[in-house]
């Protein structure tokens, strides 16, 4: 069936007036006139039956039909000079892949082990993007996503890789030669903003008391907490997997427990089944699932 699309100079025109607020700036975008793009939009309006924008005396105001449909269109834009940039720069004999990943997943575990999958693959190049929630993968323009287990997910093909169990770290320097569990409640706590009951959870489950449990600094990103803890400002209780290098080299110590529980489990979330994916998402996949199986430790 053949599609029933605008054309593409129309869509960049409306996209850039959209954008700009104003047909003027959008023809010194596009070295066009600004008849042009006016006529570019009067077509597409024509084509879609919808009037999107207002036109008051020598003004042009965006309606709420045509600001949606700027976005959508924007987005799809932007996807498309993306993946025309990559094409462009990838070798005849090689493929891309494009994941959705969490930031500290992927500064903190994912990216220091890339190396490897580089030397088995040469020719597959691997893009990454931060996405700090689920969405929907079909459609979206990635592969694959590493994310935590989540109902949104439902319909996807998950294979768990590596659960979050949380324990307190903080720079040796802060520790004052004490190290037992009665100190904790004397360091300055730190926080994620996401999850302000981890504390008060870690006590109830390791019997250690704290007063106070969510006084403290808060911070977004576990990265954030690790740097902080590195920087000597306090206890952070992150995801272990995420410190394993600093504890093993001693820039961070643990000398309490971890939590009992499993916090979270970071999964590989694909469209179909790893069997009936191309075959570079079948190489990722069973690279990642293998690397998951090693542990946390970063082999050289």
């Amino acid at each position: 069936m053949r599609r029933k699309i605008p054309s593409n100079t129309s869509l960049m025109a409306f996209e850039a007036a959209a954008r700009h607020g104003s047909f003027a700036r959008a023809a010194n975008e596009l070295s066009l006139t600004e008849g042009a793009i006016s006529r570019q939009i009067g077509r597409l309006e024509t084509f879609l039956g919808v009037t999107l924008f207002e036109r008051i005396g020598n003004r042009v105001r965006l309606l709420p039909n045509g600001a949606r449909y700027a976005t959508q269109i924007r987005e799809l834009l932007d996807r498309l000079d993306r993946d025309s940039q990559y094409l462009t720069g990838q070798p005849s004999d090689g493929a891309s892949l494009d994941i959705a990943v969490i930031p500290t997943f992927a500064m903190r575990w994912l990216i220091p082990r890339l190396s490897h999958f580089r030397q088995q693959y040469p020719n597959i190049t691997v893009h990454l993007s931060e996405r700090m929630e689920p969405f929907v993968l079909t459609g979206s323009g990635f592969d694959a996503a590493i994310h935590f287990e989540h109902p949104a997910w439902t319909g996807m093909r998950t294979y768990p890789l590596l659960d979050e169990v949380l324990v307190p770290v903080c720079h040796p320097d802060i520790l004052t030669g004490s190290e037992g569990t009665s100190v904790l409640d004397n360091l300055p706590r730190l926080h994620r903003r996401q999850n302000p009951e981890a504390w008060q959870r870690y006590s109830q489950e390791t019997g250690i008391p704290l007063t106070h449990p969510a006084m403290g600094a808060r911070y977004d990103l576990h990265a954030m907490l690790i740097e902080a803890a590195l920087a000597g400002l306090g206890v952070a209780l992150v995801p272990r997997l995420y410190v394993d290098t600093e504890l093993a080299c001693g820039r961070l110590v643990a000398p309490w427990p971890e939590g009992k529980t499993i916090a979270k489990t970071f999964s590989l979330i694909l469209p179909e089944p790893i069997g009936l994916s191309s075959e570079p998402i079948q190489a990722f996949a069973q690279w990642i699932l293998d690397e998951a199986k090693k542990g946390t430790r970063v082999e050289s």
